[in-house]
């Protein structure tokens, strides 16, 4: 029986991944549930899973999680538990929705413990992207990508070997802004931000979106998942989001992936695979999609996505540093503290004072983070 852990499970991928897990029934068993504060959305999902650990981010949020369970649920309840779940025995998958860099720490412990880390919680490999593929080598632990774009390339991959790969093309929606002018980005509110035109997110990816430094994000994971070099990959506008990403190999040919613009066809993947099953997700209607568009990314009016595949380039402590800035940069944002248009200004400012240390080891890599969010919050006092 799959008994699968769910880090993150009241994010818009967890609940994904929970409708999946529902749809799918048998084998497929919730094991245990990781939330920081959504505490009623956390109860709920406990009442119907059953899972035998939960864990929530803090001891007032235990107290409020206990006032809303039956007096007699069967359920373990735990504080800042993602890690201890990750290495629970009985687990066979860990599905990482986390959001940020509190991921890294559950993604590593899965490796060493040998589990299948269907992986969602991109800013992992972004931190610390040698010393996870190093702890999976060594102990056994599959890999699964849970973004589209990277569940797309697995697949494609699956046509040909790697030393046939001439490059790999992510695809990316442009967010909402992406025909903006300069002075337009620079009066986007928060609220127009967070209306992504495509995909439904939670509002820390929704804004990485609308600024590209999600795909930024993901060019490093890519980069990293796949072992490639950043000059085999390339991004490609697709403002319908059908096409969720390609693999072109050394004859010519291109492979791509495509489906509805629905994360629960990549997050069933990573659970059942090498199978398939039938999902929930849409089929989709060419005929009436008309057309398929694609354009070049304007690093100019969008340079996080310059700094995504610089950093992919330079590898060493500059992705802890790209994250953490980018962090803390995105929450002065939302707090209106800052404009749209310097998010990236914050990143940028924060790497150029950056002096990296490469093959770091894990506490260097959580000290390069601390440093990145202290000085990027001087910039925003500045």
């Amino acid at each position: 029986m799959p008994n699968v852990v769910v880090l993150g499970s009241t994010g818009s991928i967890g609940k994904a991944a929970l409708r999946v897990i529902d749809a799918l029934g048998e084998p497929y068993r919730v094991l245990a549930l990781a939330a920081r504060n959504s505490v009623e959305e956390l109860a709920q999902q406990i009442v119907h899973f059953r899972p035998q650990v939960a864990s929530v981010g803090n001891q007032q949020a235990l107290a409020d999680l206990q006032s809303q369970l039956p007096t007699d649920c069967p359920t373990e309840l735990i504080i800042d538990g993602a890690s201890h779940l990750a290495a629970l025995d009985e687990a066979d998958v860990v599905l990482s929705a986390l959001v940020g860099a509190v991921g890294l720490e559950p993604a590593l412990v899965a490796a060493r413990h040998g589990k299948r880390l269907a992986l969602a919680n991109k800013e992992a490999l972004v931190m610390a992207g040698h010393l996870l593929m190093a702890e999976a080598e060594s102990h056994g632990c599959t890999i699964l990508p849970v973004d589209s774009e990277h569940s797309a390339v697995f697949q494609a991959l699956q046509c040909g070997r790697r030393d046939e790969v001439a490059r790999i093309t992510l695809t990316a929606s442009g967010g909402p802004f992406y025909r903006c002018s300069r002075q337009e980005l620079a009066e986007v509110t928060p609220e127009q931000a967070l209306a992504h035109p495509t995909w439904q997110m939670g509002p820390k990816v929704t804004i990485d979106s609308a600024t590209l430094m999600n795909k930024a994000l993901e060019v490093i994971e890519a980069r990293w998942l796949f072992d490639l070099k950043a000059d085999e990959i390339e991004v490609l506008i697709h403002p319908q989001s059908i096409i969720h990403s390609m693999v072109t190999f050394v004859d010519g040919s291109t492979i791509a992936q495509m489906g509805s613009p629905d994360m629960q066809t990549p997050i069933q993947y990573a659970l059942t695979w090498p199978d398939r099953a039938a999902g929930l997700s849409d089929t989709m209607d060419l005929a009436a999609l008309g057309q398929l568009t694609f354009a070049r990314p304007d690093l100019d009016r969008f340079p996080s996505l310059r700094l995504g595949f610089e950093v992919a380039a330079a590898g060493a402590t500059n992705g802890a540093v790209l994250n953490a800035a980018n962090e803390v940069a995105v929450e002065a944002f939302r707090q209106r503290q800052l404009p749209f248009d310097k998010i990236v200004t914050v990143v940028e400012k924060t790497l150029s004072a950056h002096q990296p240390t490469p093959d770091a080891d894990l506490a260097t890599i959580l000290e390069a983070d601390r440093w990145a969010r202290e000085e990027a919050t001087k910039c925003l006092n500045r």
